[in-house]
């Protein structure tokens, strides 16, 4: 079997079960992989395809939601922002991604449960609530975010740092 396939195939559960397994709220490897999938994948569809696949995975176990939409959304927008961080990696581009993706994704899935969930009225004053609930998953969504694009990034350059070409994967 392609090495390649088993590699992408390991990562994907990997990141399936670190979403099933006890962690603190929103930290989660999956921004993380979205971002590095699009900065390195030479095929990016993989770049959708391997975080998409974690989430399902995780997701047929933990149960679907109103808002899985969107939350699917801000994962494709990462894999957008990894697109354009591919152009030049450096460590501030990369920081600044990771961050931008936290935001996004806090802005989309916090309008999603908005729309969906009854727990806030249909008015302005409404959609603010629901974000001033979403701050504290926010945090720990910006942490985990921060932590897993470090160990992913930082582990790419460190094992491809002696290396004479810096092929995507």
């Amino acid at each position: 079997m392609n090495t390649k396939l088993i590699t992408l195939a390991a990562i994907i559960f990997a990141i399936a079960i670190f979403r099933l397994v006890p962690h603190l709220p929103n930290v989660s490897p999956v921004a993380a992989m979205a971002l590095f999938g699009g900065a390195y994948f030479t095929d990016k569809r993989l770049a959708f395809i391997v975080p998409f696949l974690a989430l399902l995975l995780s997701d047929l176990i933990i149960g679907f939601h109103n808002t899985m939409i969107f939350v699917y959304a801000g994962f494709a927008l990462t894999v957008c922002i990894g697109i354009w961080l591919q152009r030049n990696i450096t460590l501030t581009r990369v920081t600044a991604s990771a961050v931008a993706a936290s935001v996004l994704f806090f802005l989309i899935t916090n309008l999603g449960a908005w729309m969906t969930w009854a727990l806030y009225p249909m008015t302005l004053d409404g959609l603010m609530q629901a974000y001033v609930a979403g701050i504290p998953f926010f945090q720990n969504s910006l942490l985990g975010n921060l932590v897993f694009t470090a160990v992913m990034f930082g582990g790419y350059a460190l094992v491809h740092s002696h290396s004479p070409r810096k092929a995507g994967i």
